[in-house]
């Protein structure tokens, strides 16, 4: 009988965690309401995101982070092909802190990407999407649902994430 109790109690635990990871990524199967600055300081909703019902590609990344520069530079290269083909944009997340924010500006400005920057020192977007490690990259669709996200980057991500963004759009 108690060998009985233990699996059935084994089962139901292997049932309760089932249900909360599925029930986790649903309820986060949008984007949280956080507000996060622009680079000249202003505050901006993240509930404001918006483009029209074309795909929305939202990184994570900060100005210390290789792998994240890498990936905005990979893809900076490739944008203007995808926003014709697919009208997708791209929403830049820096997670720096306040030390590094007057890197940023100077930085982006540099680099002459196309994408809006929003900072977000204090990491509570970050934090409510579940972001950790950088970069972390999601795909929101038309609708406003994440249907994708990667961590970390290998050379050779962007397309996967252009394929899924073809995927979305069609």
């Amino acid at each position: 009988m108690a060998f009985f109790l233990t699996l059935i109690l084994i089962n139901v635990k292997k049932l309760i965690y089932f249900l909360f990871i599925a029930l986790s990524s649903f309820c986060w199967s949008q984007i949280p309401s956080v507000d996060i600055k622009t680079l000249e300081g202003e505050i901006i909703n993240t509930s404001s995101f918006n483009n029209n019902d074309a795909p929305i590609i939202i990184s994570f990344w900060a100005t210390w982070c290789k792998p994240c520069k890498q990936e905005l530079e990979n893809i900076h290269d490739v944008y203007e092909d995808w926003q014709e083909e697919t009208n997708v944009k791209l929403i830049a997340i820096s997670i720096d802190d306040a030390r590094n924010t007057s890197k940023l500006k100077p930085m982006v400005n540099a680099k002459g990407w196309g994408y809006e920057v929003y900072q977000d020192s204090n990491r509570e977007f970050a934090t409510k999407m579940g972001v950790n490690p950088i970069p972390h990259t999601f795909l929101i669709n038309g609708e406003g649902e994440i249907v994708y996200e990667h961590v970390t980057y290998s050379e050779g991500d962007e397309d996967k994430l252009y394929d899924k963004i073809l995927e979305i759009t069609e």
